[in-house]
């Protein structure tokens, strides 16, 4: 393919990148799974690689710095290299199934984990029965399904696999998803939100970091966390402002996150079962269970980048040494509804980004996470985010939703 076509957005390349040259498309048979969904038909994904090899430091390579699986197998490839870290990540896959999309017509009404959403013989039981099937038969742990609160809206739970194969998993879910609904007459969207005046639509990934081969000593900072934990949850709190744009990469996933509506709200804070913080601890009394719970991630944003960034951003903490300062906000009040005094008092001194603009340029002067992941690959991704977003942004508020959810 032509080194144009993977940063192209709807046949427009941005500024700085052109159609001369060529990559390969390196097949990894190893995620080469059929489609229970259409017969006769298979998926499989793969890496963006040069067709010659080129110099880099240290000898030769074929890789393509911004090609997302890579980047995301070299981020944990070097975090077991370094510090003996491996990962395990699940996905809850939040989705709407519309009727129409001109205007966004929902299948029902029905409410978060209600009944009604099932009721046998409609478009909903028939549709979310044969997504359970399918996501089953194509290998991949299907640990729950549900409605969710806003209207025609579902959510499938995916069972914890290496960083690389989850996304994988996710991916074919979302294939999945996306072809049960269109069988059915309908359009499934992941668009972050479809009505301002209810609940939004998220990808929330849980994360466990662990080394296999050696005890972590329990945290000087928090009595829940191990040492390895608690660094690596301060490089995630101490980037997460610089990192938003890859969880949350357009103008409208903004709208999604606030405070008091259990999106994880606009402070950088993490709590025990809390929803009002963009990190929420998950079983935190379980050692072999426990799972940080990444709630500022939706269904538009590139999951090989968002989560290379996430983990890039933790085993920075890591690698500095610093154990989580912040405490764990757990208690009756939010960040959102302390008062400053409380919120220093708490260790939570930093808002989110609270826009698409603002996020951008959180990224654009964080040296720390382009040397993280790479300056060639944040550049890239820079480049076609902004491309993308003016693209999506075209028209009125009406035909922007009408974008959002015929192409997410």
């Amino acid at each position: 393919m032509t080194t144009g076509a993977p940063v192209a957005v709807s046949s427009e390349l941005p500024p700085g990148y052109t159609g001369i040259g060529e990559y390969l498309v390196a097949v990894d048979l190893a995620t080469l799974r059929l489609c229970p969904y259409a017969d006769g038909h298979a998926v499989v994904h793969g890496f963006f690689e040069e067709k010659v090899p080129i110099k880099v430091e240290g000898g030769q390579s074929v890789e393509v710095p911004y090609c997302p699986r890579t980047l995301l197998r070299r981020v944990t490839r070097e975090s077991k290299e370094k510090h003996g870290a491996e990962f395990l990540v699940g996905f809850e896959s939040e989705f709407i199934l519309l009727e129409s999309t001109s205007p966004a017509k929902a299948i029902n009404d029905s409410g978060w984990c209600s009944s009604s959403a099932f009721n046998a013989g409609t478009s909903g039981q028939k549709v979310l029965d044969e997504i359970a099937k399918c996501i089953k038969a194509s290998g991949i742990e299907l640990q729950m399904y549900h409605s969710e609160s806003a209207p025609g809206q579902y959510e499938v739970v995916t069972g914890p696999l290496p960083p690389l194969e989850a996304v994988d998993a996710l991916i074919n879910t979302r294939q999945v998803i996306f072809n049960v609904a269109s069988k059915h007459g309908l359009r499934a969207t992941f668009a972050p939100r479809v009505y301002s005046d209810n609940c939004g639509t998220a990808c929330h990934a849980h994360i466990s970091v662990h080394t296999p081969s050696t005890s972590q000593p329990a945290s000087t900072t928090s009595p829940y966390l191990n040492t390895l934990e608690a660094k690596f949850l301060s490089g995630i709190l101490k980037h997460l402002t610089a990192i938003s744009v890859f969880t949350l990469p357009l103008p409208a996933s903004y709208a999604r996150v606030a405070d008091g509506i259990w999106s994880g709200g606009t402070w950088v804070a993490w709590g025990i079962d809390n929803k009002e913080v963009p990190i929420r601890l998950c079983n935190a009394h379980s050692a072999s269970s426990r799972n940080f719970e990444v709630k500022c991630i939706d269904g538009v944003a590139n999951p090989y980048y968002a989560l290379a960034a996430v983990i890039g951003a933790g085993m920075d903490g890591v690698a500095t040494g610093e154990e989580v300062k912040a405490k764990d906000c757990s208690a009756d009040k939010a960040p959102s509804e302390m008062d400053d005094a409380e919120r220093a008092l708490n260790g939570v001194t930093d808002r989110m980004a609270l826009s698409w603009e603002e996020a951008i340029t959180k990224l654009e002067t964080s040296q720390r996470m382009k040397e993280v992941l790479g300056a060639p690959a944040v550049e890239a991704y820079l480049a076609v985010n902004k491309c993308l977003a003016a693209h999506m942004g075209q028209g009125s508020e009406e035909e922007a939703i009408t974008r959002l959810v015929e192409n997410y």
